[in-house]
């Protein structure tokens, strides 16, 4: 598999994307107004204990207070003596008052506030340190046993290394040596040492900034497939040169400028793709669609054989449209970056192998996935319930806002439903005050409708009430608004 990472960057926003085999897969966008904030390090104050929820809302200088839990608290030696049958209490570990140094693990998404964590991790090329752990840990994705305990003992001889913390060696240390090892961590502790040091540092400020996410693409995107990382700004081409040359040298030979008039994305076709991944249909080669719909609680994708008709028998169909929807909703979680519990609706299988090769296809597909996933069987009602981590906005909550017509219910009243809405509120005025004359104002189809169609029960209303009622259109009105005025 051939990867290329494409970088545009603008003053305003920095936009990444990942292509695999040619086609996008990953899309990441940083502007300069919103920066995300996962991996920053501040100086917090916890203002609020909830015991009967086990967390605590930590003042970190956001809009919104952050939400801490007591899983996300790091435990310490003191605490865990004196907990009953290992539960710990947020009472035992935090109070009111307190200052902290904590993480945010997640952004605020939607109405939520950011997530924090005192599990404090820095990554690096190689490692990931953590100096509220002790243990040593290797990537999953590293599977071969003799390069697990090589990385270990590598790790382990390091005289640089904290004793009493934790390190995790990334998978890009699968072809690091010694040398390499004993640099990140002398960068690590020069690091720790640095966000540690918070004496005069006043809650709710930041601590300690990632990286910005062109330098955060040369520590956590490179792997072996990598082919070439494009970059359309000759400034930032040379700031992502030095900084490889000096922390990733091995990542300095696939950075290339590219000085062409037209612009990047399109001529990669990737600003098409991004427009696809706002749309609700997402067409397949077969002829078959999915329908994405994406809600606060979950996403539900719906698979659909369309313009599909096989050319053998209807299972025959029905299984080859879900193999390939398959592949497409892999492709769709990482392009949309939807996470949180997604609800897979597969057309109905009759044969248990059919459903089983499915699920095989999926899990496959969702392999090259950085965010963690987890897969259950089928239900009994036919669908496929799964998990995806989620850390950051959706694609279509970077890119969308809530729609001021219908506010995001996807749906608005008829201009007939408005009419009736209209004639009882004009009843409701006739009877409460003594007027001479009513005005309406609606919007443009309320009121053709009303003076057109509705004309006749218009006059059996004007001769029931008794009062004339006039219509002035507004134009500034959406299709539901109105307002009855007393003349």
């Amino acid at each position: 598999m051939s990867k290329e990472i494409l970088i545009n960057i603008t003053p305003q926003e920095t936009r990444v994307a990942i292509l695999e085999n040619g086609m996008l897969h990953d899309l990441y966008i940083e502007r300069s107004r919103s920066r995300g904030l996962v991996g920053n390090v501040y100086k917090g104050k916890v203002v609020r204990v909830l015991p009967g929820m086990e967390a605590a809302f930590v003042e970190i200088g956001l809009e919104k207070a952050a939400f801490l839990h007591v899983s996300d608290v790091a435990l310490k030696d003191n605490v865990k003596s004196r907990s009953a049958n290992g539960q710990v209490h947020i009472g035992q570990l935090l109070h009111e008052g307190q200052e902290i140094l904590v993480q945010v693990l997640k952004d605020q998404l939607g109405t939520k506030g950011a997530r924090l964590t005192t599990n404090i991790t820095i990554p690096s090329r190689y490692l990931v340190f953590m100096p509220n752990a002790d243990n040593i840990g290797v990537s999953s994705r590293i599977e071969n046993e003799e390069d697990r305990e090589r990385l270990k003992n590598y790790l382990l001889e390091q005289e640089h290394r904290i004793k009493d913390a934790g390190y995790i060696l990334r998978t890009a240390a699968e072809v690091a040596d010694r040398e390499a090892i004993a640099s990140d961590i002398k960068y690590l502790n020069r690091l720790w040492e640095n966000i540690n040091n918070t004496a005069n540092v006043k809650p709710g400020n930041v601590v300690h900034k990632d990286l910005p996410l062109y330098l955060r693409v040369l520590r956590d995107m490179v792997d072996e497939d990598l082919e070439v990382i494009r970059v359309d700004s000759r400034e930032t081409s040379n700031i992502m040169l030095e900084f490889a040359e000096k922390y990733v040298p091995e990542v300095a030979e696939f950075i290339e400028h590219y000085p062409g008039e037209r612009p990047i994305f399109d001529l990669h076709g990737v600003e098409d793709e991004i427009q696809k991944g706002l749309e609700r249909k997402v067409q397949l080669k077969s002829g078959g669609y999915l329908i994405i719909d994406q809600t606060e609680a979950m996403t539900t994708i719906d698979v659909n054989t369309g313009a599909f008709v096989g050319s053998r028998n209807l299972e025959e169909t029905i299984f080859k449209t879900n193999l390939e929807a398959a592949q497409a909703i892999a492709r769709q979680l990482r392009l949309r970056n939807l996470g949180g519990i997604v609800i897979l609706d597969f057309i109905d299988m009759g044969e248990e192998e059919h459903k089983r090769q499915v699920l095989r296809a999926l899990e496959k597909a969702l392999e090259k996935d950085h965010a963690r996933t987890s897969i259950c069987d089928v239900s009994a009602l036919g669908l496929v319930e799964m998990t995806r981590k989620r850390t950051r906005e959706s694609l279509e909550h970077v890119l969308c806002g809530t729609c001021p017509t219908c506010e995001g219910r996807g749906t608005i009243k008829t201009a007939e439903t408005v009419c009736y809405e209209i004639f009882r509120e004009i009843l409701r005025e006739a009877r409460q005050f003594d007027a001479k004359e009513l005005l309406v104002l609606a919007a443009q189809d309320v009121v053709d409708l009303l003076v057109d169609e509705e004309s006749s029960s218009l006059a059996e209303l004007e001769d029931f009430i008794g009062i004339p009622i006039k219509f002035q259109v507004e134009a500034l009105f959406t299709q539901e608004q109105y307002d009855v005025v007393i003349l």
